[in-house]
């Protein structure tokens, strides 16, 4: 399974992935494997994700003092979240592979708040959005530092937390994946 951690290494989280995978594996995850140094953590364990979740959030609180999110996918929902984004391979005309994201959530966000933040953003950007399960599918176009569409945005107008990877990113994280 792969555990997608938010805010490793930006801002002030700064972590070592040795330091990460060495605090995973005495927190008895096995087959710790990390991908990049962006918080994509391969690993096994026989809990649920509803388990390893807060779990996670609880480890990077303690042991590298900050807060974080922690969603953790089997390889086919990653794989859905690459395949099922309606912008993934769009071409020039639109963003670029690294321009399109799918940004994994906490929990599936109410349909009627979606469709709120698409009539509130419809005049203010370029931006293209679409609602996947539990996956919130962006091509930020022109690149997420000139985007209004930030996550602490996004987890407002959702009403849940959640954690963006671009498309190059989730393909190299699946060749790694067992």
């Amino acid at each position: 399974m792969l555990a997608l951690l938010g805010s490793i290494n930006v801002g002030g989280n700064r972590i070592k992935m040795v330091e990460l995978k060495a605090a995973l594996t005495e927190a008895g995850f096995e087959d710790v494997t990390t991908v990049a140094a962006s918080g994509n953590v391969i690993l096994s364990d026989d809990r649920s994700a509803a388990e390893i979740e807060p779990a996670l959030e609880e480890l990077l609180r303690d042991r590298f003092g900050f807060n974080s999110c922690a969603m953790v996918r089997t390889k086919d929902e990653v794989q859905a979240a690459v395949d099922l984004n309606p912008f993934h391979g769009t071409g020039v005309e639109h963003g670029s592979d690294k321009m399109v994201h799918s940004i994994f959530l906490s929990r599936q966000p109410d349909q009627a708040r979606f469709d709120a933040l698409l009539e509130e953003h419809a005049s203010k950007g370029s931006e293209r959005l679409a609602l996947g399960d539990r996956v919130l599918f962006l091509d930020y176009v022109h690149g997420v530092g000139v985007s209004d569409l930030s996550s602490k945005f996004l987890e407002r107008r959702l009403e849940c937390k959640g954690t963006a990877r671009n498309m190059n990113s989730l393909k190299n994280i699946l060749t790694k994946m067992i």
